[in-house]
């Protein structure tokens, strides 16, 4: 059996991989196709809980710190990009299970989610996310990012992470370098929240990491691809998902275990692999 799955993510192979390994398991020791289904679901349905357990403890996590880095003021505002919420995870989401746990504690003012062109994934799924919450927010363009930073309405900006490099750089959807590069010239801090299985060890920086590239027809058409033709024909186009955000535009990635800072003792760089073996007691090697 092969696994396939998109380049760039580390969750969706790793998740794969897990399910394989299970029903191979299963394959082998029982008697009855069913014994072999009934062990994915059971398998898929763990998954499932502790991917929402592990959101919640993203978002307990990142709303705690946040507040203790905005030195505990009444409230404040956050940006995000992308989907990262209920409908890109199991459940609660971790970028915006971050935001939901700093609603929930009553210090959050404002969501200020992008569009996330050329797929729309923030007009799409976080915006509709953050409505049926009720969560005060608001929906902008991906250019408005920066003129919105410089009216000092942005205190903070949280994103996800499809793969993290033991280093620290981080790919995320495309257009999350550039709010990095707006955040630090405006002097917003910049978090990245994922889980562990996010991190990927064995690459050392992202300059390692594959970037896919879709088809041309989500700049081309509408509806990301799927409506009319807008740009003239025979143009050509660069469309990558992704893009790598280099650490030291990161000043903390949140985690179910808490959150990785920088250490001053260490050239200011994250050390993800004490972190990690810390905080999970096993060694990384």
């Amino acid at each position: 059996m092969s696994i396939f799955s998109r380049p760039t993510a580390v969750n969706l192979s790793d998740a794969a991989i897990k399910l394989k390994e299970i029903i191979s398991k299963a394959a082998s020791t029982v008697t009855v196709p069913e014994s072999v289904f009934q062990a994915y679901i059971e398998a898929a349905e763990i998954m499932l809980d502790d991917d929402v357990a592990t959101n919640k403890a993203i978002g307990s996590h990142g709303a705690n710190f946040l507040q203790h880095q905005q030195n505990n003021s009444k409230r404040f505002s956050v940006l995000t990009h992308c989907n990262t919420g209920s409908l890109a995870t199991a459940g609660y989401g971790t970028a915006l299970g971050v935001i939901r746990a700093l609603h929930a504690q009553g210090v959050l003012e404002r969501a200020y989610c992008t569009e996330t062109r050329p797929f729309n994934q923030g007009s799409r799924l976080t915006a509709f996310e953050l409505v049926h919450e009720k969560i005060p927010a608001t929906l902008i363009a991906d250019s408005a990012a920066a003129a919105l930073m410089k009216e000092g309405r942005v205190d903070a900006v949280i994103v996800g992470a499809d793969r993290v490099t033991a280093n620290g750089d981080t790919a995320n959807k495309i257009g999350t370098y550039s709010l990095a590069l707006c955040a630090m010239h405006h002097h917003i801090p910049f978090y990245v929240a994922a889980p562990l299985t996010s991190i990927d060890l064995s690459l050392s920086s992202g300059q390692e990491i594959v970037i896919e590239e879709r088809s041309a027809k989500e700049l081309l058409h509408t509806r990301g691809g799927l409506g009319e033709q807008v740009a003239a024909s025979g143009i050509s186009v660069w469309n990558p998902a992704f893009d790598v955000t280099p650490a030291n535009l990161i000043a903390g990635i949140i985690t179910e275990k808490g959150v990785i800072t920088k250490n001053d003792m260490k050239d200011d760089a994250f050390d993800i692999k004490d972190f990690i073996e810390k905080a999970t007691g096993k060694s990384t090697v």
